[in-house]
């Protein structure tokens, strides 16, 4: 799901961003920072790891909804959460590639219904209890609960039953074929836990373990001494803090109140790298904050409405105003780094065709809509607003409406034309938890039957270059009539202060290396 989650045109001045983006409290902060500072500011060793030390994360997204349980993580709290304190059998490393984690391999069969788990040797719990093949088994029988179902059970709907082998070993039979199965265990809400697992009281496998934990606050995390990875953890306590918004988190990175922030203003990153504190990560990654508009809902339910709002953006201008150009132009198609990604025609702005589709649709005069919209990751509300401005010239009158974090997602299935986002995922991942009819995420309300065919046979093609074709035709439908505007693939943007090492880029979309706090140390001073 969306985990869930202001940036300026490029061109605003430094002034008008400290006054207009962070007010007058981190304007205050950061006018500490002269010369003087500069010259002051120390320096560290990050070559190499060093033991001990904490590390203390700010981000904005947290609510009362938050939760302990992985399986149902939403927001940046929830997904930090799961990434330290569980695993899945499988993982996606910072090149975005499937890489073994819990599982030392998987294979399928000759028609990919059977795909066999090999689990990595000597694997504890962080109560030191060993990872056993009944824990996969419980595990996935409770992402799969029909009564209860997971984040992760619309993609998992071919999941048919499992069966121990050995000790090590654990086959999951499908009721259809699935060539890129092993890319659902690679999700981090697929994540193992004990066969007796108590949200009330978590236990996993992961590098750390929970000290204590306060919904809408924060998170504390120690080291489990269990770990089996062998890297890390090399801190000896990590903080979650919740913040309430940008100008809040902002002060806690420039007084020292937190070490590292996630997802910063794209319009800050200029003005922040100029503390020599401070550094700033930016990771190119296939995350992205689409428009949605109900296909089952006028005016959205004529496609030639749907196309009318997609030529009247300028995408180019979306990201240089609304990323500070931190970003890649997108096509109305997901999943821009799966290596099916088809070579289809960039569309680009014509704001006198899409007069001609609103007219020929029965708008003559233009419509009348409204955006739903908050701030559910950097650059959403920005974006909301520049979209306004260029949708005026094709007569397309938007009337924004901007909710608070904990309104907007208790309904946001519903809205008529409304944001989300998404972290980097390959097609058919993307598709089953956004784009079919029994999607838990299907905000476009998208039920394209030829689409929803071509998904199926994509799944059970085992031919590499024959599912490429099968997902080439599919991205086209969603290019031609789908729900989403995907108008950029927004680069990661967060920032730390220079102690902080063990941080890569990343192209997963989530933020700090992909919360892989086991990796992060504090770097000695020079």
């Amino acid at each position: 799901m969306p985990a869930p989650f202001v940036p300026l045109d490029m061109r605003t001045t430094r002034r008008a961003v400290l006054g207009g983006v962070l007010g007058l409290g981190a304007l205050s902060v950061l006018s500490g920072c002269g010369r003087g500072q500069a010259e002051a500011a120390p320096k560290f060793d990050l070559s190499k790891p060093v033991k001990g030390g904490s590390l203390t994360v700010g981000f904005v997204g947290g609510g009362a909804s938050d939760t302990l349980d992985a399986q149902v993580a939403t927001n940046l709290g929830d997904i930090g959460r799961a990434i330290n304190l569980y695993n899945s059998l499988m993982y996606f490393d910072d090149d975005y590639e499937l890489r073994p984690m819990l599982a030392e391999e998987i294979t399928p069969n000759e028609d990919a219904t059977v795909w066999t788990v090999k689990l990595r040797s000597g694997v504890k719990f962080s109560d030191g209890r060993p990872l056993r093949p009944e824990d996969v088994i419980a595990s996935y029988t409770r992402i799969i609960d029909p009564d209860d179902p997971k984040n992760g059970a619309a993609s998992l709907g071919h999941l048919d039953r499992m069966v121990k082998v050995d000790e090590r070993t654990v086959e999951f039979h499908l009721s259809s074929a699935d060539a890129e199965f092993d890319n659902l265990t690679g999700s981090y809400s697929n994540v193992i836990v004990p066969e007796d697992f108590d949200v009330e009281n978590p236990v996993g496998t992961g590098p750390f373990m929970l000290e204590d934990f306060v919904p809408a606050q924060s998170t504390v995390m120690v080291p489990n001494p269990h770990y089996w990875g062998d890297e890390g953890p090399h801190l000896e306590r990590v903080v979650l803090l919740n913040f309430n918004d940008n100008d809040a988190l902002i002060n806690a990175l420039l007084s020292n109140q937190v070490d590292a922030i996630a997802s910063i203003p794209a319009a800050l990153t200029h003005v922040l790298e100029s503390d020599p504190r401070l550094s700033i990560l930016n990771s190119v990654t296939g995350m992205y904050l689409p428009f949605t508009m109900r296909v089952d809902q006028e005016p959205f339910d004529d496609v030639r409405v749907r196309q009318a709002m997609r030529l009247a953006v300028d995408r180019p201008g979306m990201i240089n105003q609304t990323l500070s150009g931190q970003g890649i132009v997108g096509n109305d198609m997901y999943a821009v780094f799966d290596p099916s990604y088809p070579d289809v025609p960039q569309r680009e702005q014509n704001i006198a065709e899409a007069k001609r589709l609103l007219a020929e649709a029965g708008h003559p005069d233009g419509i009348d809509i409204e955006l739903v919209t908050a701030p559910i990751q950097a650059g959403a509300v920005e974006a909301a607003q520049v979209f306004a401005q260029q949708a005026k010239e094709a007569d397309i009158r938007v009337k924004i409406n901007q909710m608070d974090l904990t309104a907007f997602w208790g309904d946001y299935l519903n809205y008529g034309f409304s944001q989300s986002f998404w972290y980097t995922r390959n097609f058919l991942e993307q598709a089953s938890a956004s784009s079919l009819p029994d999607s838990p995420f299907n905000e476009c309300h998208f039920d394209d039957p030829e689409f929803n065919e071509l998904v199926a046979a994509a799944r059970a093609e085992r031919d590499p270059e024959r599912r490429a074709e099968i997902i080439a035709e599919a991205q086209t439908i969603l290019f031609e009539r789908g729900g989403f505007i995907i108008w950029g693939f927004a680069n990661q943007l967060d920032a730390h202060q220079n102690y902080v090492g063990g941080l890569v880029e990343n192209r997963t979309g989530i933020p700090l290396s992909g919360f892989q706090f086991h990796r992060v140390f504090i770097g000695e001073a020079l």
